[in-house]
This record gives C-alpha cells, sequence and structure tokens, in this order.
C-alpha cells in the first residue's frame, strides 16, 4: 500500500522508505518506535504495510509529535483548520489569486509565539523547497516561496485521512529527548533513528531546532546494544566528492549499507549530476535477526 504524504519537508526518507524497510519486512515487530519522526516517514510506510503491531512517533520538537496526534485522532478537524490558514493567504477569490507574503510573515510570527501544530504545517508546505529553519533562538525562519501556494488542502486532508486510517488506535506521540522516547524498546522491537546529520548539526546550521550531541548518541546506540535492542540508524552519507560526517566507531559493530537517494537538489540547481548515497546502519540485534540460520 502506498504511504499517505502529509508533511512535505526537505530530507524526509519518503522516497527512501521502501528499501529501508525491505531489511525489515520479514520480522514480527511488536513497536515501531521513530524518535526523530519529522515527516514520520518510515513509521507512515510501515503502517500502511502492517509491518508492526504499534508504532511510538516521537521528537523534541514539540509540535512534530503534537502535529501527528492531531492528525491521527482529529484528521478531519486538523484538516478543516490547515484548510482555514492556507485560504486566508488568498487575496482575491475572483481572480487568479495572489500569495500574500503578510500572511505568511504574520503565521510565522504567531507560530513562534503559540507553537500551533497546523500553522507549523503551513509553514512547512509554503516555505522555500520545504526547507524549514530555524534562527539562534529556536524560532521558524524561512521565507515564502512566492511561486506556490503550498500543499492544496484537499490533497491534505486526503493525505490525513489515509494516515489516521493506518496508524489510529495503535500510535503513542512523544514529545522529548530522543532517550526518553525509547526507554521501553524491547528485543521485540525496532527503532529507526534519523537525527540530524553529521556535518549538519552545529550551532551555526540553522535547519534543526535542536542540534544533537553524537556522543550521547553514541552512548544511547551502545545502550541499546547492551539491552538487545534491534536498531536503524540514516545518519551520515555522500553527494558527489563530498562527504558528510565521521565513521562511527567500530566497537558499536554496525553494518554499513549505502541507500541512493538520486540527485540532490542542489546538484541540479548547478547543473551536476551528483547522487546522494545516504548510510543506513544495522545494529548488531538487528543483523541477528535478518540473518538466515544455516
Amino acid at each position: 500500500m502506498k504511504a499517505p504524504h502529509v508533511v512535505p519537508y526537505q530530507g524526509s526518507k519518503r522516497k527512501l522508505a521502501d528499501d529501508i524497510l525491505n531489511i525489515i519486512s520479514d520480522i514480527e515487530i511488536e513497536t515501531l518506535y521513530e524518535p526523530f519522526a519529522g515527516s514520520a516517514a518510515i513509521t507512515l510506510a510501515a503502517a500502511a504495510n502492517d509491518l508492526a503491531e504499534r508504532y511510538v512517533i516521537g521528537d523534541k520538537f514539540a509540535p512534530i509529535p503534537a502535529l501527528w496526534e492531531m492528525v491521527v485522532n482529529t484528521p478531519q478537524e486538523s484538516a478543516d483548520e490547515y484548510e482555514t490558514v492556507w485560504n486566508q493567504q488568498l487575496l482575491d477569490g475572483v481572480h487568479e489569486p495572489e500569495f500574500s507574503y503578510d500572511h505568511f510573515m504574520n503565521v510565522r510570527q504567531d507560530f513562534n509565539r503559540e507553537q500551533d501544530p497546523i500553522q507549523f504545517l503551513y509553514l512547512i508546505s509554503r516555505c522555500v523547497k520545504n526547507a524549514i529553519r530555524f534562527n539562534g533562538n529556536g524560532e521558524f525562519n524561512q521565507s515564502p516561496d512566492k511561486r506556490r501556494k503550498g500543499t492544496n488542502p484537499k490533497t491534505v486532508r486526503t493525505n490525513m485521512l489515509s494516515a489516521s486510517r493506518v496508524l489510529q488506535g495503535k500510535t503513542e506521540f512523544i514529545s522529548g529527548d530522543f532517550r526518553d522516547i525509547i526507554r521501553n524498546a524491547t528485543s521485540n522491537d525496532i527503532v529507526y533513528m534519523d537525527p540530524p546529520w553529521q556535518g549538519t548539526s552545529t550551532k551555526k546550521d540553522t535547519r534543526y531546532a535542536f542540534t544533537l550531541q553524537i556522543d550521547e548518541l553514541i552512548e544511547e546506540m551502545e545502550d541499546l546494544n547492551r539491552r538487545g535492542v534491534p536498531f536503524l540508524l540514516s545518519f551520515d552519507g555522500t553527494c558527489g566528492d563530498k562527504s558528510y560526517g565521521k565513521e562511527l566507531p567500530q566497537h558499536l559493530n554496525l553494518q554499513k549499507i549505502g541507500l541512493n537517494a538520486g540527485k540532490s537538489s542542489q546538484a541540479i540547481l548547478l547543473g551536476r549530476d551528483d547522487e546522494t548515497i545516504e548510510s543506513l546502519y544495522l545494529s548488531p540485534a538487528l543483523i541477528q535477526k535478518i540473518t538466515p540460520v544455516a
């Protein structure tokens, strides 16, 4: 089943979801955890194909799990709210509509004050390249894309209803540190982690509301290994001759595979053929589950 696509932000694993989930499609999964959820692409694809009994959608940036809880539990009402915000940008309902810069900026200002999840969805759908950006105070500061109007409310409604159908009644939503979100994971579960990439998770970088200390991530993977919890990690990669991040410590015993994510948007703009290869790391406990017994 095709997975619904609700949150259209740059960096989503939607295009790679099938490749990632093919690795775990033949094992029994009690709970699939996604503690850096964002667009929740892996959760949505897994749920659309009934790969787990339960799902946990979590993120440190509170509007993300709050948005998903609204989408899953109250899809019609959430779609109505999005449609209201979207329609307010239309300055002229008779002629070809203009799309108000002022409206976007007002929504952005309101969101930074109130942290409303539906306003956040509108900002993502309407901002430049669907590329979220934050300032040093953690405030959304990306500009509107003047060439388009953002995802049409009818499309949003369809996708919200589809997401609700596959996730309602079997999903938990948690706002907080990734270590707290996966604290109860067991050997019968799967944890998929897609944290801020190495090389793009610095104080000067503005694409994430929070940065991540790699030492914390390594310590948590060590703990998951000790507990025998299977996990997958998307964390670095290459684009042409440019590499992002350093190798993770060998003592973690991770198996690294490369997934072709296609041409990067930046390469296309520059007229180059550079392809992005994203690294996916498999934990020892996961490798043991998917390796056939001789």
